[in-house]
């Protein structure tokens, strides 16, 4: 049976609103500000869109067919959905977080123009790729790369000498990469303090580096963060 011009611009609106809600899932188990409401209106509004562009580019009423261009709307839609992609991204401490999230509001886009213009097999086969490479790659990152954040690592002993390559060892054996190390000392009071840039895995539990920390220097303070 074939479908009249509304029933299709419904059916096309319903199927860019399930890309949006998939994607917007994936955003929410992850706990990311990028969630499903803003993801289904991005689908929804991109592909109300480009029907519009399409319409408007065959519809006497607006041009005639000669003259019309429906990739107009469609160019506009794509150079201003950066704008709001470039709005999930932001600095947390020594790491940048949301450029996954940015992406996927491209993603979002590009899914609702194209449902718009009825290609509903290629958004079909685009969307199982990227929700795979979504989950697929998330744990193949946690088990193959799991020092993915940048932390600062200060520490205070209350000692006038210690041995730092045993301090380097014990913390290189509980996870973390050293990138770097900034060593000042306040020699009135016998204190080094040490600053580590350094890779960590996920987690927050470092008594048993403090603990072994403790046995290589009277350790006093002790922080890491983002």
């Amino acid at each position: 049976m074939e479908l009249t011009f509304t029933e299709e611009c419904i059916v096309k609106l319903i199927a860019a609103a399930a890309c949006g809600a998939l994607l917007g899932l994936e955003r929410k188990h992850h706990n990311q500000v990028i969630g499903m409401r803003t993801l289904i209106l991005i689908t929804v509004s991109s592909a109300l869109l480009s029907i519009l562009s399409a319409y408007m580019a065959t519809a006497s009423v607006f041009a005639p067919p000669e003259r019309g261009d429906p990739t107009r709307i469609s160019a506009g839609v794509i150079s201003g959905i950066g704008f709001l992609g470039g709005g999930a991204i932001m600095k947390q401490g020594l790491n940048i977080k949301g450029l996954t999230s940015a992406a996927i509001i491209w993603t979002a886009a590009s899914f609702g123009l194209a449902v718009g213009a009825g290609l509903y097999v290629q958004v079909g086969v685009a969307l199982a790729i990227v929700l795979a490479v979504l989950v697929g790659l998330e744990k193949i990152n946690t088990k193959f790369f799991p020092m993915t954040r940048s932390k600062s690592l200060h520490l205070c002993f209350e000692n006038e000498e210690l041995d730092m390559n045993k301090i380097s060892e014990a913390i290189e054996k509980h996870g973390m990469k050293i990138a770097d190390v900034n060593t000042s000392r306040v020699i009135s009071i016998k204190r080094i303090i040490l600053h580590y840039s350094v890779q960590a895995p996920r987690g927050d539990d470092y008594s048993e580096l403090i603990s072994e920390l403790n046995k290589i220097g009277n350790l006093s303070e002790f922080s890491i963060t983002d």
